[in-house]
């Protein structure tokens, strides 16, 4: 597998999905199209919360590439110091948007546990299995600037959910939403779960 090679060529894409090939361990990142910027209110409550869990799925892709890049070093998964950055930014930019802070560091905190397992996940199927394991390592810092690029995207999908967020039918919506977007995706099983982690605090009722 040459994870390198694919993650040049995703990076420049500008968007990345994560698929594991069914039966195999094998980490492959395939493109999608960027997610088009949320409408205005007038669109209905799935067309606003359906780009969350799709730039979730995004966000998932860009897991693989980071265990790539840490798998085999002394760099941890969990990584306070960049988990602080990282809230603290879509703090900042939710702020700048719009959109509740507090809500967007909440929902941040889960697509970072979400991310966390996906990591997790493929650091023990390569550990039992190393002929699965990357045969090159990803540039974190390009790895990291499309999970910027997927933050930003995400922050302003959060300003402008705030009213399908908090309203009674967020959960059955965004559970349709979810689901589209896994089979959409073809999410292996690890990167469903995932999915499932990095939604939890979307709907804030």
């Amino acid at each position: 597998m040459r994870i390198a090679t694919h993650s040049r060529r995703l990076l420049t894409a500008g968007a990345l999905v994560s698929v594991l090939l069914a039966g195999g361990g094998t980490a492959v990142a395939a493109p999608v199209r960027a997610s088009a910027p949320v409408p205005a209110a007038s669109v209905g409550p799935y067309a606003r919360l359906h780009p969350l869990a799709d730039l979730s799925a995004q966000r998932l892709a860009t897991a693989d590439l980071v265990a790539a890049a840490k798998y085999g070093t002394d760099s941890p998964i969990d990584d306070p110091a960049r988990e602080r950055q990282v809230l603290d930014a879509v703090a900042a930019q939710a702020k700048e948007v719009g959109a509740d802070p507090e809500a967007t560091v909440r929902i941040f905190r889960d697509q970072i546990e979400a991310n966390k397992v996906v990591q997790r996940g493929l650091f023990r199927r390569w550990d039992a299995d190393p002929s699965q394991a990357p045969k090159e390592r990803p540039d974190l810092a390009e790895v990291r600037k499309e999970i910027n690029r997927v933050n930003g995207e995400l922050v302003r999908g959060i300003a402008a959910s705030s009213d399908a967020r908090t309203a009674s039918y967020c959960g059955g919506v965004l559970t349709a939403a979810a689901v589209h977007v896994r089979h959409a995706n073809r999410l292996d099983t690890l990167h469903s779960v995932a999915l499932g982690r990095a939604l939890p605090s979307v709907c804030a009722h």
